[in-house]
């Protein structure tokens, strides 16, 4: 075996032994269902506070029409004044109606609370009164049967999103791609920071022990650094592979079963393309999104391409982080040199959000062949179904990233690592690079 295939292997099997490593792997493809669960599970079995509003209505108008619902309570205030209703047992809260409600374009209301106030509370309130106004004002056109004629023009119509750039007719759930491009941006993001920062933290731990320097007198300074990049690079790539192949069965098997027959009958005639035959119209976004999210061979694909640019963005992102280790003799030293690696991956997070809401627009395009950003970026707008020659061509430009990366942070690890007692400033680094 090569030198640099020894260093591979112990790098590798030095992280997959771990016992961390083997119960993350399994568990964090479940951890992930049940978080997605969690807040629907919460809102179904947990209660909200209920809140009693005492109501002083300067109109008249609006308190006999409000409703009292599960978490909001309405009282007609019997005191003249705020302090003193605020005052009355049982009463949380005083909402101040003003005279000019129904004919003021800017008039307010006056929410006065004895504790923290939640969101939904003053959405319902507002809700309510907005309805009330809006009825009362219509009320004034004199219109006969009025509610009949409201009911009637109600429109609730679905849209069907189908690719017409492809070769047959393809159902496309543009909320189900932006979900899974914003989750594969995530888990890319934690990937190439958690693992970048664990290759740079056994750079650390080696120079500091002066392992390095036994190493190094067998095994030359770029194949040690490749070694180590690539070591934990197939690291990740493991846990990757484990993760796809636990979600496509997830996929295959575990959401047929957990689905009503029903609604596995929609998502069988949105993945045939008869849409025609859905039961219910007003759910065709989720039907869509539950049908991709079935679609076993597009969720490995999605997995391949994530788990390529993961690759790619770790190849040449531990590079930075690589030359970072080798330059400091400990991590408190390497907190303010880790900006040139951690800032580029928070900028792709970003840009990566501003893709997932707009696949194909300049910036997205852009951001997605800029190196730095295109791992983070790309796989936000690859659910999408963007054109294959797009992520061709970022792989391409990626790739020249990459070596252009590792070639210059070779130049900072092979004196960085037998320098000792100071942390290098940018002049110095700069200078290492031009070293011959």
């Amino acid at each position: 075996m090569s030198k640099i295939g020894i260093v591979i292997e112990r790098e590798y099997m030095e992280r997959v032994k771990k016992k961390s490593f083997i119960i993350t792997t399994i568990l964090m493809p479940m951890l992930m269902l049940v978080l997605m669960a969690l807040p629907a599970i919460i809102m179904n079995y947990v209660d909200s506070s209920a809140t009693t509003v005492s109501v002083i209505d300067n109109s008249s108008m609006i308190l006999p029409q409000l409703k009292n619902t599960e978490s909001l309570t309405f009282r007609p205030a019997t005191d003249a004044t705020v302090d003193s209703a605020l005052t009355r047992d049982g009463i949380d809260a005083v909402l101040v109606i003003p005279e000019n409600i129904l004919t003021g374009n800017r008039s307010g209301l006056k929410y006065y609370a004895n504790g923290p106030s939640s969101v939904g509370t003053e959405t319902g309130i507002v809700d309510q009164i907005n309805s009330i106004i809006e009825t009362e004002r219509l009320k004034g056109y004199n219109i006969a049967n009025l509610d009949d004629i409201l009911e009637s023009v109600k429109s609730n119509v679905s849209l069907t999103t189908v690719r017409a750039d492809k070769d047959s007719e393809e159902s496309n759930s543009s909320m189900f791609s932006y979900g899974v491009g914003i989750g594969m941006t995530f888990v890319l993001y934690m990937f190439l920071l958690i693992y970048g920062q664990m290759v740079m933290t056994s750079i650390i731990e080696e120079k500091g022990n002066r392992v390095l320097e036994v190493v190094v007198s067998s095994v030359k300074p770029a194949q040690l650094m490749m070694g180590k990049i690539v070591g934990v690079a197939l690291v990740a790539v493991t846990q990757m592979v484990i993760w796809g192949i636990l979600i496509a069965l997830m996929s295959a098997y575990l959401l047929p079963a957990l689905m009503p027959a029903d609604a596995m009958a929609d998502v069988a005639a949105v993945q045939s393309g008869n849409f025609d035959s859905i039961s219910d119209q007003s759910s065709i976004e989720i039907i869509q999104a539950v049908g991709m999210l079935g679609n076993v061979s597009h969720i490995l694909s999605l997995i391949a391409l994530m788990t390529v640019f993961l690759v790619f963005g770790f190849l040449l992102y531990s590079s930075i982080f690589a030359a970072v280790g080798s330059s400091v003799d400990n991590i408190q030293d390497a907190s303010q040199l880790t900006s040139f690696a951690v800032f580029p991956i928070i900028f792709g997070l970003i840009f990566a959000m501003v893709a997932a809401t707009d696949p194909m627009g300049s910036v997205a395009f852009w951001m997605s062949m800029f190196p730095l950003t295109s791992p983070m970026v790309m796989v936000a707008r690859i659910p999408f179904g963007i054109p294959a020659w797009e992520i061709a061509l970022s792989l391409v430009l990626l790739a020249i990233g990459f070596i252009a990366m590792v070639w210059l942070a070779g130049k900072i690890y092979r004196v960085g690592i037998f320098m000792y007692g100071k942390k290098p400033s940018i002049k110095e680094l700069i200078r290492w690079v031009n070293y011959k």
